[in-house]
Order: C-alpha cells, then sequence, then structure tokens
C-alpha cells in the first residue's frame, strides 16, 4: 500500500481557505484559554439557607459555615424566618429546644407537651453544650464572621417580625432579599437548606 499522495491531486489549500482555518483555530485556542481560566478559578462557594431558630437548629448552619471557610470556601448563609433569630444578638442567647415532634428526644410526645417541658430540655441541651465544650451560638457566629462568612439576614422578615438593623450581630449583612440569595445560590458549588 503506498503512502504517495496520487499523481494530479491537490493537497494545498486556497488562500481563503487558510485564512478560514486560522480563524477558527484563533477561536478555539480563545475557547480553552476561558474554560483553563475558568477551571482554575478554585474558590469554591457554598450557601446555607437557614430557616430555623431553634437552639438545635442553629448550630448546623453556622459549623458548617465556619468549617466550610477554614478550608478555603466563600460562605453565604441566608437567614430567613425563624432562622433569622439566629443572628438576632439578644434573641440568639435564649433560643429554645422544642420537646414535642423531636424524635430523637428520649422523652414521650405526650410528656413533652406538658407545660414547662421545653424550658427543661433546653436546659438539659444547654448543660450537655457545657459540659461537652461546644461553643455557643454567640461563639460560631464570631468565629464565623472572623473567617469571611457572609452571614446573611433576610429583609423581608426583618420586616415581618418588626426588627431592625441594629438587633443584629455587628458584621451581620442587612437589606437582602430572596433574588440576591437565589444569585448567591445560582453560583455555588454547593446549596443547603437548613
Amino acid at each position: 500500500m503506498s503512502t504517495e499522495t496520487p499523481a494530479g491531486s491537490e493537497t494545498a489549500l486556497s488562500a481563503e481557505q487558510t485564512a478560514e482555518l486560522l480563524d477558527r483555530i484563533e477561536a478555539l485556542e480563545s475557547e480553552v484559554a476561558d474554560l483553563q481560566a475558568d477551571a482554575g478559578d478554585d474558590s469554591n462557594k457554598m450557601v446555607i439557607i437557614a430557616t430555623k431558630g431553634t437552639l438545635d437548629m442553629a448550630y448546623p448552619p453556622l459549623i458548617l459555615a465556619s468549617t466550610a471557610a477554614a478550608f478555603g470556601y466563600e460562605v453565604t448563609v441566608f437567614h430567613t424566618f425563624w432562622g433569622l433569630e439566629i443572628l438576632h444578638e439578644r434573641n440568639s442567647k435564649n433560643l429554645k429546644l422544642s420537646s414535642v415532634g423531636n424524635p430523637n428526644m428520649p422523652i414521650p410526645n405526650v410528656l413533652a407537651a406538658l407545660p414547662g417541658m421545653d424550658q427543661m430540655t433546653t436546659r438539659m441541651m444547654r448543660g450537655k453544650i457545657a459540659d461537652n465544650n461546644v461553643a455557643s451560638i454567640q461563639e460560631l457566629i464570631e468565629v464565623s464572621l472572623e473567617s469571611g462568612v457572609d452571614l446573611q439576614a433576610c429583609q423581608m422578615t426583618i420586616d415581618l417580625l418588626g426588627y431592625d438593623e441594629t438587633d443584629f450581630y455587628d458584621g451581620v449583612t442587612t437589606g437582602v432579599g430572596a433574588a440576591s440569595a437565589f444569585q448567591e445560590m445560582q453560583q455555588a458549588d454547593i446549596q443547603l437548606l437548613i
């Protein structure tokens, strides 16, 4: 089998074809460069939506946010509805634990519904937190803010609950709406709803 070009066949490109190929190569090189630049962007993003404001539900978004920030993630936590209580400076110190409907609570629902049970289980949980040297909500907020976590307070919920921007910890971002949270989620590698 011969690898020679048969006599009389044309292998040369016209000037117009050569120009088209060079333009196409240039466009492809530009596309590859853009893809490499995007792939080289190692700033991972995580967005957490915090919707619950009980003592046990205040920990997950703050622990995950501060941990992700320690791993180099750009983290936003959008607090809305009862999750806003976590950022409220006064209210966050008095978050309670709900006994009723909590399947892991060592108390049957019939007893959990009795008056004063939420206070008792909250006291019990605060004791466990202290005994095990677990950081307080306030400490986790401080660590998160120091780590660059953007703790956001939903403006609609601020208005709904009659709060003022001064009610929140220093460093909390206020005036944020659902549209901003959605844009953050759209750009994030990880999105969590807690």
